[in-house]
């Protein structure tokens, strides 16, 4: 059973990350939304990440995590780490995305959920002292939980995209 709580309490501290930047442009609108690609075109011409990654959704991804971490049990530490690692597995899902010609906030099934969700796992492996079952788990869990709660907040009005 603590094995069950340990997955609830990653899964909405994945979920915080990963939805702070959404809060943060409802938020804020157009304020600090610069990109973090400062709009440089990689060698194929493409956008290296797009213009949706920007350092407003970085810092708020770390900050909520960081602050919702110790409600849930975590160190403040170990949420900013969890913010982070989720935007970084993000962007490279974005990197991915465009190397393979899908426009900025276009959709990509597994590719959308799975980075953001398991690098902070696989980081998080050894000081959490998470099991193998309990990475896929949840990382199975945000795959099948984010794309209905996606469509959700895009009918809300709290996304431009329903995924």
């Amino acid at each position: 059973m603590d094995d069950f709580w340990l997955a609830l309490r990653l899964l909405l501290l994945l979920t915080v990350a990963n939805n702070g930047p959404i809060a943060a442009k409802l938020l804020l609108r157009a304020r600090w939304d610069r990109p973090i690609d400062g709009g440089v075109l990689f060698r194929d011409g493409r956008p290296l990440l797009g213009h949706s990654k920007t350092w407003r959704g970085l810092a708020s991804a770390v900050l909520l995590s960081a602050l919702l971490a110790p409600v849930l049990g975590f160190s403040a530490a170990i949420g900013a780490l969890t913010g982070a690692l989720s935007m970084v597995g993000d962007a490279l899902a974005s990197f991915t995305k465009r190397r393979l010609g899908v426009p900025t906030s276009g959709r990509s099934f597994g590719l959308d959920q799975l980075p953001e969700a398991v690098l902070p796992l696989l980081v998080l492996h050894e000081p959490l002292q998470l099991s193998w079952p309990l990475i896929t788990g949840v990382a199975v869990a945000f795959l099948l939980l984010e794309t209905p709660a996606a469509r959700l907040a895009h009918r809300l009005g709290w996304r431009d995209t329903p995924h």
